[in-house]
């Protein structure tokens, strides 16, 4: 089989982890509603510690109760069975001042810890109320008989959940589109139906990303016209006798996809030995292995090839519905479509439809609880594509020609230089952190964090971050603990763990965190250990 074909085997408790869909009074006083806990006032100012290494005596607290934190913090990590792993650690007090530091200024990949920098610093810029607008152009307003003479266009923004299906009792909105035009009289289009994602000038994927997550619902293309998350599901499950095919049904139901089934149903007793792949330039999924006859259906989350072209195609299906007729074909374009200066959305073009978007302060809320990788992208895409001109290329010819992630990059360096926290170290490649070559440090992140918590919009950033055993991806950790006391974001590749974010220590203090783990090559994972001092800062009494 060609090496570029991404190839997976699963026993059971493999598949299950990978591609199992996921569901995704006297009480300690609430970080998220404590709001002198989020801005605290009077603080010392966000340098940075030259020393990568605790202590800084100049700016570190010298009580007992520091120094007995820091020795817990020292034990828990050399006892682990990682201690052999590269760690990096930076802790404040609410004012700046530093608590504990072991490699506080040397560089860490991130993964996921990378969404920090992109919503924090997309709040700021954008405000919570921003909005991503969906449109819909043709070149002229109907005729009298309710034909639309020429192309019709589903101009995407950038919005994370533009959808063919509803959601939480909302009406879909390619459906609310399609009802729009009928409603405004259209009847016939007398030409094709174009899915155009020309808006953000990009690369397809992010810089650094691996080729065989691009099949994976989190490795999902940060198109413009994004839609249903750009991904399908694909559910495998036994067919109904032994030596039949497996049932493989589609979330969805879409020309675009094929669907090459070898998947076999095994004895009850037998393992399952099942595989799934996407190549890297279609849709046509192939499947294999054997499913035992007793086994219950599972799905596997696929990202989809192209997803302006799906999108067009399920408008299309959505004004067929609504009884409107199409003579064209679906077709779609981007930014290197010849003729891109005159792509849709130019003032020449008449807008029949549009919807909304939710608001950002929703959508951060949502990317940061469930670590949504797409919608990271597309907040860091729209930072470059509404705030790059803040920071331009000094050499006229690049900037004409640079990306909207390269401009995303330029602006993020210059939020964090405008608070203080010093760049030159870090990598920024992507939104979402999935890039190996996103490269921060603690302090860094920690900075980051302390800026955002002095912010009107401190507040609202926080409460957006997973809380410890309540929800998100902390639900099952820090149970310890309880709710109310750790909000935190995650972080996970392969030899990568983090956690970043605020502790509210046994006295009602807002500490601010940031833990990395690299080059976790140990059988068991760093979770544990971060978890454990995390609780120590928790019972931090000073």
């Amino acid at each position: 089989m060609p090496a570029f074909v991404r190839r997976l085997y699963f026993t059971l408790p493999i598949f299950f982890l990978c591609l199992l869909t996921a569901v995704s009074c006297n009480a300690p006083r609430s970080l998220s509603t404590d709001d002198s806990a989020v801005n605290p006032g009077p603080a010392t100012p966000l340098r940075q510690n030259a020393n990568p290494d605790f202590p800084d005596t100049g700016n570190a607290v010298q009580t007992n109760e520091a120094a007995a934190l820091r020795s817990e913090i020292d034990l828990i990590i050399n006892e682990s069975n990682l201690s052999g792993a590269r760690w990096g650690i930076y802790v404040t007090m609410p004012d700046g001042q530093l608590l504990y530091a072991r490699n506080g200024n040397s560089t860490f990949i991130p993964a996921s810890n990378m969404k920090l920098f992109t919503t924090a610093i997309g709040l700021d810029l954008l405000g919570p109320d921003y909005r991503w607008r969906t449109s819909v152009f043709a070149a002229e307003n109907p005729d009298s008989s309710g034909t639309v003479n020429g192309d019709l266009t589903l101009f995407g923004r950038g919005a994370p959940d533009l959808n063919s299906a509803g959601v939480a009792g909302n009406q879909a909105q390619l459906s609310v589109l399609a009802n729009a035009l009928f409603l405004r009289g259209v009847r016939r289009i007398n030409g094709d139906i174009i899915g155009d994602e020309s808006y953000f000038r990009a690369e397809r994927y992010g810089d650094g990303w691996l080729w065989n997550d691009l099949q994976w619902y989190y490795g999902a293309t940060p198109s413009a016209l994004t839609v249903n998350g750009n991904e399908i599901g694909v559910e495998i499950g036994p067919g109904t006798t032994q030596g039949a095919p497996a049932a493989v049904k589609l979330s969805y139901d879409s020309a675009l996809f094929s669907v090459k089934n070898d998947a076999l149903t095994a004895e009850k007793s037998d393992a399952m030995t099942v595989g799934v792949e996407r190549g890297l330039s279609g849709n046509d999924l192939h499947i294999w292995g054997n499913y035992p006859l007793a086994g219950s259906s599972v799905t596997a989350r696929i990202a989809v090839y192209n997803p302006a072209l799906l999108a067009a195609t399920l408008f299309r299906d959505a004004l067929s519905a609504r009884g409107i007729v199409i003579s064209g074909n679906v077709t779609h374009r981007d930014f290197r479509t010849a003729g891109y200066p005159q792509a849709a959305g130019a003032k020449s073009q008449v807008e029949l439809a549009s919807v909304e978007s939710h608001s950002l302060a929703e959508i951060i809320k949502e990317t940061n609880k469930d670590s949504i990788n797409l919608n990271a992208e597309l907040i860091f895409r729209t930072i470059g594509k509404e705030r790059g001109y803040t920071a331009p290329d000094p050499n006229p010819r690049k900037m004409s020609e640079r990306g909207d992630d390269d401009a995303a990059q330029a602006v993020e360096r210059k939020w964090l230089r405008d608070n203080g926290i010093d760049t030159e170290l870090l990598s920024i490649k992507d939104g979402c952190g999935l890039s190996r070559l996103d490269i921060v440090t603690p302090e860094a992140t920690a900075r980051l964090l302390l800026a955002m918590s002095r912010s009107k919009w401190g507040k609202l950033f926080l409460e957006s971050l997973p809380e410890g055993a309540r929800d998100g991806t902390l639900k099952g950790r820090l149970t310890n603990l309880g709710g109310h006391r750790v909000f935190a974001k995650t972080g996970t590749l392969t030899y990568v763990n983090s956690l970043s974010g605020f502790a509210l220590t046994r006295n009602n203090k807002q500490l601010i965190f940031s833990i990395y783990c690299n080059d976790e090559t140990a059988a068991t994972t760093a979770t544990p250990v971060i978890d454990s001092v995390v609780s120590a800062l928790v019972r931090y009494p000073g």
